[in-house]
């Protein structure tokens, strides 16, 4: 049997996989996988990581206004010791609209959320009111670009939301 180069690679691979996983050890060859990207760029990219993009649209007004330069951002919200990655960020248009996209390699699907960090009725509070909204996985794109865009449509900044925070720095 004649193996091609790199293949034997991947056998040996394969069968330490299966070996640390059927020994109770399944988190194994993640780090190794992991390890092995980091330092060796080329097979990260082929083997170790998966492209993911999203996008997300909408209006943003503050009563009867159009809030305008609120600051609105989109990341991969991560667990562990991996920290959440920005994919996109910006400012609103004087009329209240927004366009935001951005992608990221991961080991693992990302976990999209967009963020709205605003003033908005909010007197005179330290920091400013964050809400946050989770992307639906039906919005997640392989590869680079999205193929669909998350419109959040028109949201009125003077309600209070379940899951408002304040972000005081």
């Amino acid at each position: 049997m004649c193996i091609e180069t790199g293949q034997f690679e991947k056998l040996l691979l394969a069968k330490l996989f299966v070996f640390l996983f059927f020994h109770n050890l399944p988190f194994l060859p993640i780090l190794i996988l992991a390890i092995i990207g980091f330092e060796n760029r080329s097979f990260s990219k082929k083997y170790t990581a998966f492209t993911r993009a999203v996008a997300v649209k909408g209006i943003l007004m503050c009563g009867d206004r159009p809030a305008g330069g609120v600051k609105v951002k989109i990341f991969d919200e991560d667990s562990g010791p991996d920290p959440d990655d920005v994919l996109d960020e910006g400012y609103t248009n004087p009329d209240g609209s927004f366009f935001l996209k951005g992608s990221e390699r991961e080991l693992t699907n990302i976990d999209p959320k967009f963020k709205i960090y605003h003033d908005c009725d909010d007197g005179i509070k330290p920091g400013q009111r964050k809400v946050k909204i989770t992307v639906p996985d039906s919005y997640i794109s392989s590869g680079g670009i999205a193929k669909r865009v998350f419109d959040i449509g028109v949201i009125n900044l003077e309600g209070k939301y379940h899951n408002e925070e304040r972000d005081l720095f």
